[in-house]
């Protein structure tokens, strides 16, 4: 059986190579078609994945629980968070039981403008779904979720 490299390298590809060059080029094609239509509103997708994440945690969730959500590191939080917090999008409040932790909440600024970038995001997922199902949509997200949990265990090899 030939390596999946070498069938790339031949031009040729496998539905498993396919899903998972299509799974990315999809989500990067979304990403910077979101920016774009944010981008006269003063937006960010990753803007709205920060506030989203706030807004969607329990009240004053700590800071590295959010990132851990987002899956990205502290440092990159930190920097958005420097931001969103300088456009008074957001408050970051010190933590009663750790001075070292800082938790986090949406200012009603915030709140306006993740509004205002969801009537954008839902008009354009309106049109990137229009005419699946909500079997076929329901279906692709269990099958993407259960994708995210195996990539969540970090793929480890089941003989270590």
């Amino acid at each position: 059986m030939k390596s999946s490299f070498t069938l790339y390298r031949e031009g040729r590809s496998t539905p498993e190579i396919r899903l998972t060059v299509n799974m990315v080029l999809t989500a990067r094609r979304w990403r910077s078609l979101l920016d774009e239509r944010l981008r006269p509103i003063e937006q960010s997708s990753a803007r709205m994945e920060a506030m989203a994440a706030i807004l969607n945690s329990p009240p004053l969730s700590p800071q590295v629980e959010i990132a851990r959500r987002l899956r990205i590191e502290g440092p990159t939080l930190t920097r958005m968070l420097d931001v969103l917090e300088k456009d008074s999008l957001v408050e970051r409040l010190p933590d009663p039981n750790d001075r070292r932790t800082n938790q986090l909440r949406l200012t009603e600024d915030g709140e306006g403008a993740l509004a205002e970038i969801f009537a954008v995001t839902d008009a354009m997922r309106a049109r990137l779904l229009d005419g699946f199902t909500d079997e076929q949509i329901q279906l692709i997200n269990t099958f993407l979720e259960e994708l995210l949990r195996r990539l969540d265990t970090g793929l480890n090899d089941p003989d270590e």
